[in-house]
This record gives structure tokens, sequence and C-alpha cells, in this order.
């Protein structure tokens, strides 16, 4: 069935407290709800001319060919479940929270799609257990044609909806529907940074002595979480109070404050475990990133230690890519410090002069908006270093003056934020050359975070213009490997050609700047080692078009380049250009 559109009135619901209803009796609850739905819902649904678009588990869309029509389908299922729950304890019992919307939808054959539907879901959120919110659209529709009465909300700001919606609750002739239960409490502000819970793994292997395993792995996560500055990680007392229990991620992002939690499970046969890890956007209840591991079960700390390892990896970095994404959704009129500061990596890893001047203009709103955030200042020092050394828009002397400043604030704002010591090397590096102070603070950024690939990047960048490329290459393949995805991979790997070149590995540091050109072809830099290093093979030809090729992208770039960075040594500056001439280059 193809995809069609129509306008239709939609209806969103969901069950009141379904994980804690089904975590204190999971069967009964079930059962309960599967004969509501049976006997009371779907009927009233097909006598109102409805159908049921699909069923979510805690409730069910449905639409209707009029709002009426979904207006009192709605007041007769809300009477209709207070009657039949009206014998079980008032904690105890099923309720439905209602919202409708009218709007034009994308019909599919089991679903239906659009702001129209979005923001019935939204309403039906802001219902209380046993009520029903609709859209003004609705009320308009209306009005005096059904028994109810509409109590007027006003404008609510709702999730992912960028225009403010007016809400009415509807009441029947009696007053509420059905009085709701106490109010739960307010859900906790997400922290200034991005958040996560690791909840208990969950041991499936049958074998008790596997418990201690799961457990292990799970806390060995934590801890390992929390040595980044970066990250909010919840303690572990409050994150096994979940151990065992049924309970919604929705539910606990809501009760923990964490826009992440991070799940998973543990198997054993044989002489083999198996680790499986979700990490999951709480109030979307989306999948980010899952992994599954496979190792022979032989030394159990071991093992421990190296699973920990594996996913910890792999969790920052999905993170970072996700709090990107949530960032540019957001409409700029609404953006926090933190967002502001995701919204200018987001444009400055895009690697444009463009982009990078609206880099530089979200993390200044970051810093007025809260001056004491380190990542405003952070990231406004790595703009203004690009603008420098990749995109030429600045003198390297003028950045040197205001990156190394800006660096320095987010390091006494946050002494142990090891991004921001990263980012103070490269500002002392790339700058002025300034190689003692570079390796000095990237070695404590790694220090402060071995696991952080960003500092074992900048110390790679501050051995390989020391004079110690060897040494360099290491710490880059670290890099890479803890973030082998990385959105800053093409600098990195140019990174790593420059030092395959300084250490007299010319076929090696072409494949490498070849990967960044097929991936990246107008990333300027790796065209300048290319041809270098294809001119020292002799590989004419080919330098020559390398060559044309750098100074065609961005020629200020280049010729800033070859006048002898403050980061170039003298030596390593004339190795280069002798690349550059037998590529053809003319001084």
């Amino acid at each position: 069935m193809a995809s069609t559109r129509r306008l239709a009135a939609i209806l969103a619901a969901d069950v009141a407290g379904y994980s804690r209803l089904m975590g204190e009796d999971e069967e009964g609850t079930h059962e309960r709800l599967k004969a509501h739905l049976a006997e009371l819902v779907d009927p009233k649904i097909a006598e109102h001319r409805g159908r049921i678009v699909k069923n979510t588990g805690d409730g069910f869309l449905a639409e209707f060919p009029s709002v009426v029509d979904a207006v009192r389908c709605a007041v007769v299922v809300q009477r209709g479940m207070a009657e039949r729950e009206s014998e079980v304890a008032e904690d105890r019992r099923i309720r439905f929270r209602i919202g409708i919307n009218l709007g034009d939808v994308i019909v599919e054959m089991h679903d239906i799609f659009g702001d129209g539907v979005n923001v019935a879901a939204r309403l039906e959120a802001l219902a209380e257990p046993g009520g029903i919110c609709v859209s003004r659209v609705v009320r308009d529709q209306v009005r005096d044609r059904l028994d109810c009465t509409f109590e007027d909300l006003g404008e609510q700001q709702v999730k992912n909806i960028a225009r403010p919606v007016r809400v009415y609750r509807v009441r029947d002739s009696a007053g509420r529907i059905e009085q709701p239960l106490p109010a739960p409490p307010p859900a906790l502000p997400f922290p200034d940074k991005p958040s996560i819970a690791v909840l208990p793994f969950t041991n499936m292997s049958g074998d008790p002595e596997q418990e201690f395993v799961a457990d292990g792995i799970a806390e060995d996560i934590i801890t390992a979480l929390s040595r980044y500055p970066s990250l909010f990680v919840i303690a572990r007392n409050s994150s096994f109070t979940y151990k065992d229990r049924a309970i919604d991620v929705k539910d606990i992002g809501r009760d923990l404050g964490v826009r992440y939690v991070l799940e998973g499970s543990l198997r054993k046969a044989a002489n083999r475990i198996r680790v499986t890890a979700q990490l999951v956007e709480a109030e979307a209840g989306k999948h980010v990133w899952a992994e599954r591991y496979d190792r022979d079960l032989a030394d159990i700390f071991a093992l421990q230690d190296e699973i920990t390892e594996a996913v910890t990896i792999a969790v920052a970095p999905a993170i970072r890519d996700a709090e990107l994404r949530w960032a540019v959704r957001k409409p700029t009129g609404n953006l926090d410090a933190w967002a502001a500061y995701q919204r200018g990596l987001w444009h400055i890893f895009k690697v444009t002069p463009d982009d990078n001047i609206l880099a530089q203009e979200f993390f200044q709103q970051a810093i007025r908006i809260d001056p004491t955030f380190a990542g405003g200042y952070r990231g406004l020092a790595v703009a203004h270093m690009t603008a420098a050394g990749v995109h030429a828009t600045r003198t390297p002397a003028d950045a040197h003056v205001l990156a190394e400043a800006l660096a320095r604030r987010a390091v006494a704002l946050d002494p142990t934020d090891a991004e921001a010591r990263s980012t103070l090397s490269e500002a002392m590096l790339w700058s002025r050359g300034d190689y003692e102070g570079a390796l000095t603070e990237a070695e404590r950024a790694r220090v402060m975070s071995p696991n952080r690939a960003f500092a074992h990047a900048t110390l790679g960048a501050a051995l390989i213009f020391s004079g110690r490329p060897e040494e360099g290459l290491a710490a880059l393949q670290t890099s890479l490997r803890l973030d082998p995805q990385a959105t800053g991979r093409p600098s990195r790997l140019n990174l790593m050609a420059c030092g395959l070149y300084l250490s007299g590995k010319y076929e090696a540091a072409v494949e490498v700047a070849k990967r960044v050109v097929r991936s990246n072809p107008d990333y300027p830099l790796a065209y300048r080692w290319l041809a270098a290093a294809l001119g020292q093979l002799g590989r004419t030809a080919e330098a020559k078009e390398a060559l044309e090729k750098a100074i065609a992208i961005w020629p200020a770039s280049f010729d800033l380049y070859v006048r002898r960075v403050p980061w170039h040594r003298p030596q390593d500056h004339a190795h280069m250009l002798e690349g550059l001439r037998k590529a053809g280059w003319k001084e």
C-alpha cells in the first residue's frame, strides 16, 4: 500500500504508570489491559467509526474521520475504564491518558506519521491519568456539540514541536472524567552536559555465579565513564536500584534526570560468554548504539576489563554524535549553553570557512548564556585556530593571542577537563610552536582521561612537530583506535600522513593521504602531503595533480603553509618544500 495523505482526528493513549504497574504485577496488569482493550476500547473505537492504527504495548494510536467522534469515543472510554476499575485498589488501577489532535497525516498500512500525530502524542503526555487533553483546533471543531466542557490550559511548549500548542482539558457534564492520582514528582532537570545512567547488566545465563560478572561489568563501566569530565554519570547506588525491575527507560530517564541509559545482558554457554550492550536515548526510547561482544571465558577479571574498555570506548563517541544531532534539531531561539556549544561543534566539523564563522557565533552564544561554561571558550579557541591553520582566514599570530587566552580560561574554569587541556596544547603548538608547553598539556590530558581520543590526538601532534614522529604516530594510532568513527578523523588522518612523511615513509604517507582525499575531497591539507610524498617517490604526474588541487581549493591556505607556519620546525619545513618542489611547485 503506497503512502497517502489525509486529514484525520488522531487519538493517542497510554497507560499512566504502566512500568510501575508491570513491575508490581506483570501478568495481572497485562491480562487486565488485554481485557479492557478487547471488551471496551476496540468496540467503542469501531462504534465511533475509528480504527486502531497500532498498539504500542502500553497504549494505542487511533484515527477517526471526525473530531466529534474522536472526543465522544475518548469520553466514553474513560467513563468505561472508571467503571471497570472501580473495585481495584486506587494505586493499582489502569488509567488511560488520552490526547486528541486534528491534522494532516501520512497514512501507511500499519502506521500514520506527521506533525498531527506528534502533537497528539504530546497532548496525551500532558493529560492526567483518566483524563483527556485536546488541541485548540479540536476544541473549536467540537465546541457545544457534546455534553462536555473545555478547560483552557494555555499555550504549552512541547517536545520536538517548534511552535507552542494551545491545550484544553476535557471535562464531562459531571466535572472531571475521573479523579486523578496524585501528580508524579516533577522530572529532574538535565545537567548542562550529556547525562547517563548505567543499569545493572542482566544475567541471562542461568548460572547464578555469573551474576557477579554482570554486576562487575556495569560497575566498571560506571567508573570508566566517570573519568570523562564532559559526562554526568549517575552513581552506582542510584542506578542499581533498578536491578531485577521491569521499568521503561523513559521512566528511568525521568526519575534520574538523564538523557541516556546504558543497559545490557550477559549470557554464558560452555566456555564462551556473550555480552550485549545498548545505549538508549531515554526521552524518545530510541537506540543510539548497540554492540555484541563474544569472548572466551578464561581469566574472568581480564575478560571483565576487556569488555568494560570496549564498551566505554564505544559509548563516549556515540553520546557525542547523539548530542550533535540533538542540538541541531533544537530551534536556534531555544538554545541553552550546552546546545549552543554542540551546534558550534556541528558547524566546525564541516570544515568550511563559512561554517567556521557560524561555529564562532554559536560558541560566543554559549559564553553569553553561561560565562562559567568551559566548553564555550574551548570551542571558540578551536574555531580560531582552525580559521588560521586550515582556512587561512586569520594569521597564526592573531589566532595565538585569542586562542591561547580562551583555552587558558577554559582550563581555569575546569582544571579537570581533559578536552580543555588538549585544546590548550593545540593553541600552544599551532599558534606559536611551543612544543614543550604543548607536550606538557597534552600529557596532562592523556593522564586525566586515558580513554579520550582527543587527548591522544593532541599528544600525537605535539610529538610529531617536536621532532618525534614515530612516537606521535603511535599516539595517533591509539586515538583512532579509541574513536574510529571520529567526526574529526580527516584532521587526525592528515596528521598521520604528515608524521609518515616526516619519518621518510612516503609510500605509507601517500596511502593515508589518499584515504583522506577519498572521504573528504574538499579538505585541502591532505593534498599538500600527498603532493610532497608523491614528489619524493618520483611519481611526477600524480604529484603535480595533487599539488594543483591543493592550490585550487584554498590558495590562501597553501600560501600560508609554504611560508612556514609556527609549528613547523625549520628542518621539517625544508623537508616539506623539498617534496613540493619535486611535485612541480615553483617558488
